[in-house]
């Protein structure tokens, strides 16, 4: 009789503590007002589509969740013949592989900023990458932003070249709305 009063006092405190700790994620969306750009001498441009989901509570950052995807389509470099050349298959083989996706697997808060490490998907290669951002939050929406380095060679899109560096630096903003 003893014992199960001592197992029900255990079993007490660990609901209460598993409560305590315990937050719910808060479910998100891509919205609009995003931004994913990349400069160098040649080319430069950005992606004008992003879709996706993020599940997120300010109280627990580590438990987020983000799953990704970018239409290789909605690139845009101000240069149409640029833009069509993209879509082929030495660069971005859009009728084979027509998105860029990213799909966490852990997060991590070091000083506020997200250590978010995940698997990035572009051209049918898979790579695990680490992905850094801060998140801003205004009521029901947060904003995720920061800057990437993206070897585009390790990737399979297109080639060594004198013209375009193999290390595309990328920046974004990403805004999303409480479902």
């Amino acid at each position: 009789m003893k014992n199960s009063r001592i197992y029900l006092v255990y079993l007490a405190l660990y609901l209460l503590s598993s409560f305590l700790i315990w937050s719910p994620m808060d479910e998100y969306v891509v919205t609009s007002g995003h931004s994913i750009a990349f400069k160098s001498a040649d080319p430069s441009g950005k992606f004008t589509t992003i879709t996706g989901t993020v599940s997120y509570t300010e109280s627990n950052p580590e438990a987020t969740k983000m799953s990704l995807t970018i239409p290789v389509t909605s690139l845009s470099t101000g240069n149409a013949l640029m833009n069509k050349k993209a879509m082929t298959a030495e660069w971005f083989d859009q009728a084979k592989f027509p998105n860029i996706t990213f799909v966490s697997t852990s997060v991590k808060n070091e000083k506020g900023i997200l250590q978010i490490y995940g698997t990035m998907t572009v051209k049918g290669v898979e790579k695990p990458y680490l992905v850094k951002a801060k998140a801003k939050k205004q009521g029901d929406k947060i904003t995720f932003s920061g800057a990437l380095a993206v070897n585009r060679i390790s990737f399979g899109v297109g080639k060594k070249s004198e013209t375009v560096p193999d290390i595309m630096n990328v920046s974004y903003s990403l805004p999303v709305i409480k479902k």
